[in-house]
């Protein structure tokens, strides 16, 4: 709802005509408190990303302060976090086969809260549970930064599903219990899952077009998890750092099915997941995989035990474009593009039928060390992957063009990394269309940078942009060929000693003198800041015009406080003298 400098948004892609102020903040606890209105006495069951990333103490962006679990919150019996389909046939099951939800409290990727003395009796005691860690209490991570960068590790080594323990966080006396996620699903279940009868529709009530599902209407998903670790991204988080896969024939079924809708026009607009190519790629020793506790399979390099053959994506791809009915299949998904560069074929194939002309990647940023931070590949690891692109695209007689993506304000990047990528970005002729703000989301290692000013993992001190004046900074810099940001960048490279960078030579960002355009946007953000009522504003009233208007009513006459800005004289107030 809500813009990285805390604004409300404009519009609202998930709800009909993209209008705001139909779905709640914090829904969560808005629909827990409206389920348990409408079914007293009815055990209330938590799940989803919100619910998920937010089941232990959290940093809250929007409330700049730590918030205690959702399930103090909103007060639900229990939180299914993670992906929830084996989770809710489960919970189903047994609550027909007439179990309560106190006894759901041993299923995985379940957490639960214990009142005062149970939390005692079971987890007082240190070691009192050997399969169970203890985290910092929501007291201390909500005073203390550097407890809360601690218990950020020690939620994130526990997410492997194969060697993970349970998590208990006191809140106050009572407990907040996490047990070990879930088992990944197996490839039949997800074949099952995906071959329901979905009708690929909005509910009926909805009478307007809803943005989000436009833009997905059209896609296949292939795939679910990504073991890339990135630390803005909840991705892992949710979706579990084990890539779980259709099969082959799943995913050409429901294209076949796809051709058959008579609003269908043959366009495939995303074949993929979390990320484009990751599918069927795994760890080749299951027996290592169990006991690994590693991040990331691709950061800082791409591990050796780390399955990364293209060739089942690259069958699945082409049977896709070739299935009749279809005209094109695009591959929107992000790109790891450090392993699609492992594969010819792959890239040969995706410039070659998948492109629509543009690509969009994500590179996220030219500094070394903010990429270390973020757990991506190396900038020239996108230099590489563009040379390839163009040349496979003039070897196929096609002009496509590659569009990258950039964070501006995430920890670790400072003025001078952001115009060394204002640098990079002029001298490779890319000019982004868009600026992607840093949001720091609820239990991501960056959050826990952005929060505490610590990388959690090496506990080194992290610069961080937090003042809306910084950020905005470095959001114009990216984009330091609009005029309109020419004030803005000239300030950023003075203040970071970068005058070398104002004038008419090669590697010069802005020119010495300001645009007209420049100019213009100055004033009208001035004359925006002063529009109001002042002294010599007479109101609109029906009165023709010259004509007085008569004094409104109200309580103008009433003394005003001390302690507070005076209203001032207004022509036209009760108050005023004649």
């Amino acid at each position: 709802h809500y813009t990285a400098n805390r604004k409300v948004r404009n519009d609202d892609a998930y709800s009909p005509g993209g209008r705001i102020g139909l779905r709640p903040d914090r829904a969560t606890l808005g629909y827990c408190q409206r389920a348990r209105e409408a079914y007293p006495g009815v055990p209330v069951i938590a799940g989803g990303v919100e619910a998920s990333l937010r089941r232990l103490a959290h940093y809250d962006f929007w409330s700049d302060k730590v918030r205690r679990s959702i399930l103090l919150d909103a007060k639900a019996d229990l939180v299914g976090f993670g992906m929830g389909e084996d989770t809710i046939l489960e919970i189903a099951r047994r609550l027909a086969a007439g179990e309560t939800a106190r006894d759901l409290r041993d299923m995985r990727g379940m957490a639960y809260v214990l009142g005062a003395k149970e939390s005692e009796e079971r987890f007082g005691a240190p070691g009192s549970e050997p399969t169970y860690l203890r985290l910092p209490s929501f007291e201390t991570v909500a005073s203390d930064k550097p407890a809360f960068a601690e218990a950020t590790k020690i939620i994130h080594n526990e997410t492997n599903p194969y060697n993970a323990k349970g998590l208990v966080q006191f809140h106050d006396r009572q407990a907040v219990v996490c047990n070990p996620p879930r088992l990944p699903i197996s490839q039949p279940a997800m074949d099952s899952i995906y071959g329901l009868p979905y009708t690929r529709r909005p509910h009926p009530s909805y009478t307007e077009k809803i943005p989000a599902f436009e833009m997905i209407k059209d896609s296949v998903t292939i795939m679910r998890g990504c073991f890339g670790g990135c630390t803005f991204c909840s991705i892992t988080t949710h979706q579990g750092r084990i890539i779980q896969s259709r099969s082959h024939d799943s995913v050409i079924g429901e294209i076949e099915e796809m051709t058959q809708d008579p609003q269908f026009k043959g366009v495939i607009s995303d074949i993929g997941g979390p990320t484009a190519n990751m599918y069927e790629m795994r760890c080749s020793r299951p027996e290592v995989e169990a006991k690994c506790r590693r991040q990331s399979c691709v950061h800082p390099t791409i591990c050796k035990l780390l399955g990364t053959d293209h060739g089942p994506l690259v069958k699945l791809m082409k049977d896709a474009r070739e299935t009749p009915g279809i005209k094109k299949v695009f591959v929107a998904s992000g790109i790891r593009m450090d392993l699609a560069r492992l594969s010819p074929e792959y890239m040969q194939d995706l410039v070659r039928h998948h492109v629509g002309g543009h690509l969009k990647v994500a590179p996220e940023h030219s500094d070394a060390g903010v990429l270390n931070l973020m757990r991506k590949p190396a900038s020239d690891d996108f230099d590489q992957f563009a040379e390839v692109f163009n040349r496979e695209s003039k070897a196929a007689g096609k002009k496509q063009y590659i569009i990258p993506y950039y964070i501006a304000s995430h920890p670790g990047s400072d003025l001078d990394a952001m115009i060394d990528l204002a640098l990079f970005l002029k001298r490779n002729g890319y000019r982004p269309d868009q600026v992607q703000d840093f949001i720091p989301a609820p239990f991501d290692v960056a959050t826990a940078m952005y929060y505490t000013g610590i990388d959690p993992f090496t506990k080194k001190p992290v610069y961080v942009a937090q003042h809306l004046r910084d950020r905005k900074l470095q959001r114009a810099l990216m984009q330091f060929f609009k005029p309109e940001n020419y004030f803005d960048v000239r300030k950023a490279l003075e203040q970071a000693g970068r005058q070398d960078l104002i004038g008419s030579g090669c590697d010069c960002l802005i020119p010495s003198n300001p645009p007209r355009e420049a100019l213009d946007k100055r004033r009208d953000d001035a004359n925006t800041r002063v529009r109001g009522e002042y002294v010599h504003t007479i109101p609109a009233t029906d009165s023709s015009p010259g004509q007085a208007s008569p004094p409104p009513k109200g309580k103008g006459s009433q003394k005003q406080s001390r302690h507070k800005p005076g209203k001032g004289y207004r022509p036209g107030r009760s108050s005023a003298k004649d």
